[in-house]
């Protein structure tokens, strides 16, 4: 069962499906569930189809959502797979230039804040240094 993430071997395939203004996020047809869940996070919902076949599974930017949202919300989503170390495509007519910078934005600001809160440990003492005897 064919889908875009299939089509261009990617993890994600986000794109407006044909004749309508709904934004599809496609996944192979063996994703992970831990790619599906992390779609489901990124506020996509998840739809399948149940058949003799493999089930096929995708996501959608909620209907509730005009369709400048919907664009912004599936761009936003980008950052995050990315760093996952998940490959994403993404159509040009739903890619919202301004949205990602944003996405990129928040999650650099949430790591400078972790590592505010959480600062890295102070290196260990040298397994290889001599002891100091004092008389």
């Amino acid at each position: 069962m064919g889908n875009r993430a299939d089509e261009h071997g990617t993890d994600v395939g986000i794109y407006r499906k044909a004749l309508s203004t709904t934004i599809h996020a496609d996944t192979p047809t063996d994703a992970s569930e831990q790619l599906l869940d992390l779609l489901d996070q990124l506020g996509l919902e998840r739809k399948e189809v149940r058949t003799s076949s493999p089930v096929c599974i995708w996501h959608e930017a909620p209907a509730d959502l005009d369709a400048d949202e919907q664009q912004r919300l599936a761009t936003r989503a980008i950052p995050a797979l990315l760093i996952a170390g998940y490959q994403v495509n993404c159509t040009p007519e739903v890619f919202d230039e301004a949205a990602y910078q944003q996405a990129m934005h928040d999650i650099r600001a949430r790591h400078a804040r972790h590592w505010a809160h959480n600062p890295a440990p102070a290196p260990a003492a040298s397994a290889t240094a001599s002891p100091r005897h004092t008389p």
